[in-house]
């Protein structure tokens, strides 16, 4: 039976306003086939007076979540802040459950599923999304199965099927992936548990920011810089930085600066050519180190391209030898992280002129020493 404790929020496409239900297996707008929103209007703001003796984990921002009292919680969220220069902070998301920030919107995603009581989960993923959906999907009690493109590190295939998960490989690159996933979201009893339509992961993700707006003593830094594929850390932090400045807990957004490989930028090239979308031609993904955000086509391109302007903020591209030596640099100071994981830093790790925070996304051990 669903959990009796059912989603009261309810999905909002930005496209078009087509609402749905937040109890509806319904995984996209059934007007456009664009992704949804969360018109969550029964969030409050976080009271910072009241988050002392609070769980220690991403839980604690309760009234700012569209779920809470989790059955499902590895603890996820609280990661450090470690500075490594003057300016720049790097957030340990790589510390999280599963080894990567995805557990703050994998968890948000499972645990609407655990409520909602489907027969069976599937996801797509190029790695990291899929083992957190897959741990999260063990401790819940749900089958799960995850469609991966070829050539995902066997290290993170053999993560997904130790938690219980069957991972399906596909021929191809992401795209193929996502759509093989979504032809299979249309079977009955089937909840998609995507990282990019599923607004309950965008979320999950926000708390990164409200973690560092805690840490920081209610303040951010100049600058959020974030690595983007399909963009869900960007989004999940414009939304923080929107809801803190609502709520008067902030009094400026910081600028987002997104990042990405230089092999595969459709969203860089699009913004520095001033466009508000991707053009409508197919998208193409070139190898790179950066796998996880190797993303030609992004559903949110629009969003993406809108928040990084809002915020004052702009896109940067790494090329794949400054990915490698980011990598081995942050090793040498102690961090270990996937190549994915590194962009941000290998992006703006010489900043002098104002403070930034990076997000250290995933664990070295997933992916190996760049070659």
């Amino acid at each position: 039976m669903p959990d009796t404790r059912t989603p009261t929020a309810s999905y909002l496409c930005p496209r078009d306003g087509t609402r749905a239900a937040a109890t509806t297996l319904t995984w996209c707008c059934p007007v456009c086939e664009g992704p949804w929103d969360l018109a969550a209007d029964d969030l409050s703001a976080v009271r910072p007076d009241a988050l002392s003796g609070r769980v220690n984990s991403l839980w604690r921002y309760e009234e700012a979540l569209p779920l809470s009292a989790p059955e499902v919680s590895l603890g996820e969220g609280r990661t450090p802040l470690v500075p490594l220069t003057a300016r720049v902070s790097a957030k340990l998301d790589y510390l999280m459950p599963t080894l990567s920030f995805k557990d703050r919107g994998a968890v948000m995603l499972v645990e609407l599923a655990r409520r909602l009581a489907p027969e069976r989960v599937v996801a797509d993923s190029s790695g990291n999304a899929g083992t957190s959906v897959a741990a999260y999907c063990a401790r819940a009690g749900l089958p799960c199965t995850v469609y991966v493109p070829e050539g995902t590190s066997p290290k993170k295939t053999e993560q997904i099927r130790a938690h219980g998960a069957r991972p399906e490989v596909v021929p191809g690159g992401r795209e193929a992936t996502a759509a093989a996933a979504r032809s299979a979201a249309g079977e009955a009893g089937t909840f998609y548990a995507s990282h990019v339509f599923n607004p309950y992961f965008l979320h999950g993700t926000k708390t990164y920011v409200y973690e560092i707006w805690e840490e920081l003593g209610g303040t951010l830094p100049d600058a959020l810089a974030v690595p983007v594929g399909n963009g869900t850390l960007l989004l999940g932090a414009a939304l923080a930085t929107g809801e803190l400045l609502a709520a008067g807990l902030i009094d400026r957004r910081p600028a987002l600066i997104a990042v990405q490989a230089e092999a595969v930028s459709p969203l860089a090239a699009a913004f520095h050519a001033g466009a508000e979308d991707l053009p409508d031609v197919p998208g193409r993904a070139s190898p790179t180190l950066a796998e996880g955000i190797a993303i030609p086509r992004p559903p949110r391109a629009r969003q993406i391209l809108a928040a990084v302007r809002e915020s004052g903020g702009t896109f940067l591209t790494v090329a794949e030898d400054r990915i490698r030596a980011a990598q081995r640099d942050l090793a040498a100071r102690g961090f270990f992280v996937e190549t994915t994981g590194v962009a941000c830093w290998a992006a703006v790790g010489d900043v002098t002129d104002r403070s930034v925070v990076v997000p250290l996304c995933g664990a070295g051990l997933k992916t190996g020493l760049a070659p």
